[in-house]
């Protein structure tokens, strides 16, 4: 580990995900001194299920249970949860944040330029993908390709999807823009798990940490915290601000699967390929292949064990939905939150149509599998306890930047979106002023 606690920066980030990389990316980039501490491992991206098992299956840490038992999954590694999501790149919900004082559409321009966002090529689309959306349309949906976050150049037929983490790089996370951070000149340490902040008269001067068993502290001109819609809000509390955490979403989600007799799952079958947004209804459907080992985990999870045999001829819809705001989080990160009944009727208007689509593309013995929840937010919102330069109201200094800050309910991926409001916030701190002496950048960590 890099011996930090004796330096000064001009921003210390708590976490590496979307937000926060693009915030270290952004301002490292300008010449700022920057330490971004991340909880999780730094270690290669190898692909494997036990290394996803272990970033993010770990009950307690990365896999959270609700009292009612729906499972919520969130990934502690450097990267977040970018590392495992399905690269898919959702529109940017501008006149949401417009209502906010928020406007990212210079910066959304950038990140379009910079990343690899586009629908698949054709020759991607694989038999199954079509199959579903064929049948969507033919039923009257607007039923498309997705854009995707994908080095299509990269991909050769064959490709296996980086489902637990992408070593081959044809899958685009924030892992790579800590690793340009990192080059630019940030500090990177992993096995660093921020506690609280330090606030001295009414100003964030450092944080709290600990690491290798050990607690230290840090200090910065600017502290921003991005640990994610769990991660952050617990920090934040520990901080002293108690109304964090409360009245929050996390984009509660299902999958309605059948099976075919003359289509069967391809190696390279890449997820959410294409679907449809059901603005007004509140959910959204894509087509949901996954890999064995995952395809058997559905099933076992909704008792359906005959039916981990039939992986390859499974076909697959899953139901996103945007969930009422609502529940709270235990000072230690638990979840507490139960689904409404207007978000119960949203699933169950989803399934319907899942079955009518796949139905109708000729998959019998359907089922709905148990209930799942992805990346929470709304814990430390805009408008509530941040203002519109994403600032901690009442905390001179103190930032926020990952899916926590979202004001309202959305219901979709939310990647472009952060590194969108990560790019606005490092304009934002990086005014012309003095600067403090730029070193080489480095990794901390084990």
């Amino acid at each position: 580990m890099g011996n930090t606690s004796s330096e000064r920066y001009d921003a210390i980030i708590a976490g590496s995900g979307p937000g926060g990389a693009s915030v270290a990316r952004e301002l490292a980039k300008k010449g700022r001194r920057v330490l971004v501490l991340e909880w999780g491992s730094g270690a290669p991206v190898r692909g494997s299920f036990l290394q996803y098992l272990r970033w993010q299956l770990v009950p307690g840490r990365s896999l959270l249970f609700t009292p009612n038992l729906l499972a919520m999954v969130r990934g502690i590694v450097t990267g977040g949860s970018s590392v495992f999501y399905y690269a898919t790149a959702f529109p940017v919900p501008h006149e949401m944040l417009r209502k906010y004082g928020i406007d990212v559409r210079r910066e959304e321009r950038e990140a379009r330029a910079e990343l690899p966002i586009a629908p698949l090529k054709d020759e991607m689309m694989t038999p199954m993908a079509r199959r579903i959306m064929e049948s969507a349309r033919a039923l009257g949906y607007d039923w498309k390709g997705l854009p995707k976050f994908m080095y299509q150049d990269r991909w050769k037929s064959g490709y296996r999807f980086g489902y637990y983490g992408d070593p081959h790089g044809v899958k685009w996370s924030a892992r790579m823009l800590m690793d340009e951070a990192v080059e630019a000149g940030a500090v990177l340490v992993n096995g660093a798990r921020v506690d609280r902040v330090i606030i001295e008269n009414g100003r964030a001067v450092g944080v709290s940490y600990t690491a290798c068993g050990r607690s230290r502290s840090i200090f910065a001109d600017t502290v921003v915290i991005a640990a994610g819609g769990i991660g952050s809000p617990v920090i934040l509390r520990k901080s002293g601000l108690r109304e964090a955490g409360y009245d929050f979403f996390f984009d509660p989600l299902v999958t309605v699967c059948g099976t075919v007799k003359d289509v069967r799952r391809r190696r390279d079958e890449i997820p959410m390929s294409a679907g449809c947004i059901f603005a007004r209804e509140g959910f959204v459907m894509t087509d949901l292949a996954l890999q064995t080992m995952l395809d058997r985990m559905f099933a076992a999870m909704s008792l359906r064990f005959f039916k981990i045999f039939q992986s390859r001829k499974t076909v697959r819809i899953m139901v996103k939905i945007r969930d009422d705001l609502a529940g709270r989080l235990t000072d230690s990160g638990g979840v507490r939150k139960e689904l409404t009944p207007a978000d119960r009727e949203r699933l169950r208007k989803g399934a319907d149509i899942a079955r009518n689509i796949l139905s109708h593309a000729g998959a019998r013995g359907m089922y709905t599998t148990w209930k799942l929840a992805a990346h929470p937010g709304g814990t430390v919102r805009i408008g509530r306890i941040l203002d519109s330069n994403l600032k901690v109201k009442d905390v001179a200094n103190l930032y926020v930047c990952d899916c926590s800050v979202i004001p309202e309910p959305w219901g979709l991926p939310p990647v472009l979106t952060l590194v969108c409001l990560g790019k606005r916030l490092a304009r934002h701190l990086a005014v012309p002023g003095k600067r403090t002496k730029k070193t080489g950048g480095r990794r901390g960590g084990r």
